[in-house]
């Protein structure tokens, strides 16, 4: 996730630029980048680091009077956080950039194809791809070369392009990343959100998948990708305030991102699978298949959510891959005598890629000659730097303290990394590989179509439980982590105590603490562990506990032992975690809001672990 703003008008063009991104960064600040015409060519200028290091290096820019231009705030996926491979970027002639926010799915194929053709590139980024294919369908007509150029991709992408010859006007497109424009009397504007044009316009036209813009200082023109065909779209009045534009809307943070989960999972699946053969490609695994053929066992490093997901790993690893898998947590890996070597397979586990007792299990562990493939959302973080490889979790930034997205994303690298691996060993075939990759291809689908009903429940639950003082959360299988998972949500945001257990030990010892006020939450979905979950549930029942039952929408015997059921389709067993999870992000964070807490900044929280 980056950020793009774009400006064609009669302002000034760095103030604008500067304004949008800094209204951006929060979908990106490893780097950034602004362009602008000058003097018959193109004027760019880009930074590493935050967007406080490109506003330094452009002091000495400010008295440019250029009108139109494209500015980017960097969220990295290809290619480490560095200038070379900041945005904007160019093609051979440096006449023509591009910025991008999305993930080219074929640029290595492309790339190579355009070197042969004898294309110079610059970064090792996938956006530089789009900026050559571009140059090799130009003549005169701009908008018909970019729409050829986007014939030959795959994947998604929010598109700015600004052409030295054509210094008057911008184009932008769209597939599967947001994109909005603005319009006001003589100029207009492009950004990957609403925050970035608002100072200047409420009036936006929101960009559909295969469109194609032209901006200039007199309007806008839309017209389809596919056949240059012109499309009519009427503006539309936005009401937000600035606080609550940077949140698309959204009330917090968090709700944003629980909501931003199916594009997130979708994110981290696309371009490493093929479904329909199941095969999986990860070109950053960085480890052989004799290595991976020859592993006696796997340790899974990580803390708080990151170790939750790690426990639902555990399940996929071990039943497609035949490896014993160890789930520890990083502060207590790195103080025990440890039996690693080169046959054991360490996988670190961790949003920011800064975790400071995951980071030292991983050297610990890579000492003792243990290779390393982690899994991270931040591209160039320390863990992914001192990694042999790793599979990136295309989460975007998240802002709220508490994981969700990031959550959801790093069991979706799990999901296609237990697969690999199983690919490598031969321990799965081929058409069961495909079977699975196409159970998990349709979880973003089913989130995206039960959220508002979920969200819809988890209102009505609130009102009722918001004033509880302890909750129990019980699952079994896969459900097991899920439950310590949604009492962790709760735990973290609504300061509620709450406790997750796997439910066959609950009478060993948590069956005491259920009374008539003690709501329990159950994961029942309908997988093999069903009956005695349903046993598990009366028991509750039999000590007057209160029942809030998750589980299949059609089962009635369920809703008939329950206080509360929510609802959740029935699915492959082995995507049920994602399933799961988000109806529990949503009652922890309406319990949160009815009760007044600080949703975003939980006290006593930081978003990443730098310290013991």
């Amino acid at each position: 996730m980056c950020g793009i703003v774009g400006y064609v008008g009669y302002r000034r063009i760095l103030p604008v630029l500067l304004d949008g991104l800094k209204r951006l960064e929060y979908r990106g600040y490893d780097s950034a980048g602004v362009t602008w015409p000058e003097e018959g060519g193109l004027m760019r200028v880009r930074a590493k680091g935050k967007l406080s290091v490109l506003e330094d290096t452009l002091e000495d820019y400010r008295s440019t009077k250029s009108k139109v231009g494209l500015g980017h705030t960097r969220w990295a996926t290809h290619g480490e956080p560095t200038e070379e491979n900041a945005h904007p970027h160019t093609d051979c002639t440096g006449e023509l950039v591009v910025v991008h926010n999305g993930i080219i799915e074929n640029y290595y194929s492309l790339r190579e194809q355009l070197k042969k053709e004898g294309h110079r590139f610059m970064s090792e980024t996938d956006t530089e791809v789009l900026a050559h294919l571009i140059e090799k369908y130009l003549d005169d007509d701009l908008e018909a070369a970019v729409r050829q150029a986007l014939k030959d991709v795959t994947g998604a992408y929010a598109l700015g392009v600004l052409w030295a010859r054509r210094p008057d006007m911008l184009i932008a497109a769209r597939k599967q990343s947001p994109l909005v424009l603005g319009i006001s009397e003589n100029e207009t504007f492009m950004a990957s959100d609403i925050p970035a044009i608002l100072p200047y316009t409420r009036e936006v036209i929101f960009l559909d998948d295969g469109e194609m813009a032209i901006l200039t200082e007199q309007g806008i023109s839309i017209c389809s990708l596919e056949n240059g065909q012109e499309i009519e779209k009427a503006p539309q009045q936005i009401s937000w305030d600035a606080a609550m534009a940077e949140k698309s809307g959204y009330k917090h943070f968090m709700l944003k991102e629980i909501y931003e989960q199916p594009q997130a999972i979708l994110n981290t699946f696309r371009g490493s699978i093929i479904p329909d053969t199941g095969e999986i490609e990860l070109p950053e695994i960085g480890i052989e298949t004799q290595t991976i053929q020859r592993l006696k066992r796997i340790v899974l490093l990580a803390c708080g959510t990151s170790w939750h997901a790690g426990l639902i790993g555990k399940y996929w690893i071990e039943k497609w891959a035949g490896i014993p898998v160890e789930v520890d947590l990083a502060s207590e890996f790195r103080y025990r005598d440890l039996l690693m070597d080169e046959d054991v397979l360490t996988i670190p586990i961790s949003q920011s890629g800064e975790t400071a007792d995951t980071l030292a299990g991983l050297r610990i562990a890579k000492n003792l000659g243990s290779p390393i493939v982690s899994i991270c959302n931040v591209l160039g973080s320390t863990i992914t730097r001192e990694s042999d490889g790793t599979v990136y979790t295309h989460a975007g930034p998240e802002i709220g303290v508490a994981s969700t997205k990031a959550f959801t994303s790093q069991l979706t690298a799990l999901y296609i990394l237990a697969l690999f691996l199983a690919q490598k060993r031969k321990s799965v075939s081929m058409q069961d590989a495909a079977t699975y990759l196409k159970a998990l291809m349709k979880v973003p689908g089913i989130i995206e179509e039960h959220l508002s009903k979920w969200h819809e429940h988890s209102r009505k639950l609130a009102d009722e439980f918001y004033t509880k003082a302890d909750f129990l959360y019980l699952g079994r299988h896969l459900q097991f982590p899920v439950a310590l998972e949604g009492a962790l949500k709760l735990k973290e945001i609504s300061y509620i105590h709450a406790e997750g257990y796997a439910a066959g030990e609950m009478k060993h010892g948590p069956i005491a603490l259920i009374d008539k006020d003690m709501p329990v939450v159950a994961l029942v979905p309908g997988d093999h562990v069903y009956e005695k979950m349903i046993s598990n549930v009366e028991e509750v029942k039999s000590r007057r506990g209160i029942v809030v039952a998750l589980g299949r929408q059609e089962d009635e015997g369920l809703k008939r032992i329950s206080n509360v059921m929510i609802g959740v389709p029935e699915a492959d067993p082995m995507i049920n975690p994602f399933l799961y999870t988000v109806p529990l992000q949503l009652i922890a964070y309406e319990i949160a809001l009815a009760r007044g807490c600080d949703v975003d900044q939980p006290r006593n929280l930081a978003k990443s672990v730098t310290v013991e």
